[in-house]
């Protein structure tokens, strides 16, 4: 038997570039997708900040500006969405009977769920802290506090089993009620059902917002839990996952080499910038590689804007959540957000 090894340079000697060698692997989903004319995503029931429809259905906060620039990038057209509204239960199954083609939906990264639901999560958008929503008036100034409480959860949740680990493993007692629904938790808390309600702190702000005397609570300062969330495939299809992934790659990018959905147009015609230029399809050629026309980041940036624009306007301090970047900070300022680099 003989065993024939081809380097790179072997593959470009004889004139074929090493992308046409690759053929591009076919992506059931992308085709899909393709054929319907339009991106089914799957996300949060309501959760302001995050996904949230208002009363003309119109679909707004951070994990839906993703599916928008995911949109863009395929069709060059951010509103080619349909959002599937999914409850904590439902969340997976949607997802992996290909009833949405991703779901963006604040949902922790965890090995069990990676390991067992046959899902792949394609990187970080918001890294989430676990804590508490107390009312002013009990005092409360850290979870410690609540030893003897009542808290009111989210059933099926990683809350859930957060709060019961944390608990028991202080020795501290508390009365967990689980709801099928984050909005049926929140309500039992209001209507003074709970002492606390637990969720990651996003979460939390998009919540107390709903309630009938915001002011009148607190969010606990202290997490217990580091829940990175971002958006979800189903195994297998692997060049559907390279776009997923890569786009959010690319919104992150984009806020770290400065470019911004008002300055897209002279930055792809004037950066001097490599990297640059590969992100916004003036060369590289890096959107065919994955089956999309070259101007893929480009249309998304241009019709969504980089990570930092979306973060802004859906649960920063240009939207009513007011929430400081924290580690949601690019790692060239001081938090975790990163991206592998457009080369």
């Amino acid at each position: 038997m003989t065993i024939r090894i081809f380097s790179t340079a072997a593959v470009l000697a004889a004139g074929i570039s090493f992308a046409q060698a690759q053929q591009l692997a076919p992506s059931p989903t992308l085709d899909a997708v393709k054929a319907r004319g339009n991106l089914e995503c799957g996300v949060h029931l309501g959760l302001p900040g995050f996904s949230f429809a208002n009363d003309k259905g119109e679909w707004s906060g951070i994990d839906v500006d993703y599916c928008k620039a995911l949109a863009a990038a395929i069709f060059g057209d951010a509103t080619k969405v349909k959002y599937t509204p999914t409850s904590v239960q439902q969340r997976w199954p949607i997802l992996q009977s290909g009833q949405v083609d991703v779901l963006s939906r604040n949902s922790t990264i965890t090995f069990s769920r990676n390991a067992t639901l046959g899902l792949n999560f394609q990187g970080i958008n918001f890294y989430e802290g676990q804590t508490f929503l107390v009312r002013k008036s009990a005092n409360v100034k850290e979870a410690a506090g609540l030893d003897g409480a009542s808290v009111c959860v989210a059933a099926g949740s990683t809350e859930e089993k957060n709060a019961a680990d944390w608990f028991r493993e202080r020795n501290l007692k508390v009365t967990i009620t689980n709801f099928q629904k984050n909005d049926d938790a929140i309500a039992a808390y209001d209507a003074g059902r709970c002492d606390a309600y637990t969720a990651g702190v996003g979460a939390l702000a998009g919540q107390r917002i709903k309630l009938k005397a915001p002011d009148e609570h607190v969010i606990l300062t202290q997490p217990i839990s580091n829940d990175p969330q971002g958006p979800v495939t189903r195994w297998g299809d692997e060049r559907w996952q390279l776009i997923v992934r890569w786009v959010l790659n690319g919104t992150i990018a984009a806020e770290a080499l400065g470019v911004t959905s008002k300055n897209v147009d002279e930055m792809k015609a004037n950066s001097k910038s490599s990297e640059v230029r590969r992100l916004l399809g003036a060369e590289g050629g890096f959107g065919k590689m994955m089956g999309l026309n070259d101007d893929w980041m480009y249309n998304a940036i241009k019709q969504v804007g980089n990570y930092g624009e979306s973060y802004e306007r859906t649960v920063g301090m240009g939207s009513p959540l007011k929430l400081e970047r924290g580690q949601n900070q690019l790692w060239i300022k001081g938090g975790l957000l990163f991206t592998p680099p457009f080369q």
